[in-house]
């Protein structure tokens, strides 16, 4: 019986110390260099006037299914708590659909965003809501289906960073990135 007590100790010891586990080590990445944000994503360098055309770095002259025409606005501005696209961007939408149209390769990321007013989900909703518009409008003029799809940052992406009207008509707005 005195060895009862023994076997105890010596299992429960066994069972806390278990099999050794292997070493295991995650081979290290070569450091990933990261391509800097142009000015206009970042929010410097936007002294631009609302409704101003804020082009992609990489849109060329004669345009391809991979760049804006040139000269032509990305970006379409809302009034404050609107996704109703005004008159005056009526021409503009419709030279993206045509661009789009005669490049069917052609693909185009519709992101919505709002100013910091009103909470996070509301604001989602309120950049699907102007995406949508967009979409619907480019697809009228010609643009197809599959050339468009659309996101909502809400008020996480600011063009503008500021709680004043000027800021809050900058970040009120659809961007029409190409190549996605």
């Amino acid at each position: 019986m005195r060895l009862m007590p023994i076997l105890m100790i010596a299992a429960g010891s066994l069972l806390l110390a278990g099999c050794p586990k292997k070493s295991t080590t995650v081979p290290e990445s070569p450091p990933q260099t990261v391509a800097p944000q142009d000015a206009g994503a970042a929010g410097a360098g936007n002294e631009g006037q609302v409704g101003e055309a804020r082009n992609l770095p990489d849109a060329g002259a004669g345009g391809s299914a991979t760049s804006a025409p040139a000269g032509l606005a990305t970006v379409i501005y809302f009034d404050f708590d609107r996704s109703e696209i005004r008159p005056e961007y009526a021409s503009v939408l419709k030279a993206h659909a045509k661009h789009m149209a005669a490049f069917g390769a052609a693909r185009v990321r519709l992101e919505g965003h709002t100013d910091e007013r009103g909470s996070r989900e509301y604001n989602i909703a309120l950049g699907e809501r102007r995406s949508q518009a967009v979409r619907r409008a480019l697809m009228l003029e010609g643009a197809a289906d599959g050339q468009l799809t659309t996101v909502s940052y809400g008020e996480e992406r600011a063009a503008v960073e500021g709680s004043d009207e000027a800021a809050y008509e900058k970040n009120r707005r659809v961007e029409i990135v190409y190549g996605h």
